[in-house]
């Protein structure tokens, strides 16, 4: 009995876990799913690295808003989705989404870190399949 009280334990603890980092996720996934470059930005770091298709570099928020409409506009959103959290060892949080646009596949990898009370994006990939 009392392996099975443990057990039950740790599985509410990786679910109430799992839910957390999904929490922390959601004005992200809300605001790809809406093709809102400004939403998505009020998430990010004062600089961000994104990697768009290939082509990677580093912008301020300012900068990255107009970047990510840009590719919100060539690329509308059919569909996005987070289909894994996790962290690291080090606290970095991350989550692994899939953006469905037209016929065009894409993964997308968002990583934060944690800054006062609030995480904040500090790097965004979308990858063509």
């Amino acid at each position: 009995m009392n392996r099975i009280a443990v057990l039950c334990i740790l599985m509410v603890s990786a679910s109430a876990a799992a839910q957390a980092q999904l929490e922390i996720f959601n004005p992200m996934k809300e605001a790809i799913k809406a093709n809102e470059a400004a939403a998505l930005v009020k998430t990010f770091a004062q600089s961000v690295d994104l990697n768009l298709e290939g082509n990677i570099s580093t912008y301020s928020k300012a900068q990255s808003e107009f970047v990510l409409k840009d590719f919100f506009k060539k690329h509308p959103v059919k569909d996005f989705s987070i289909v894994h959290t996790g962290s690291s060892k080090g606290g970095l949080q991350f989550a692994i989404g899939r953006y469905l646009s037209g016929s065009d596949n894409y993964n997308v990898l968002i990583r934060v870190r944690q800054v006062g009370d609030e995480y904040l994006v500090h790097e965004i990939s979308f990858v063509k399949e």
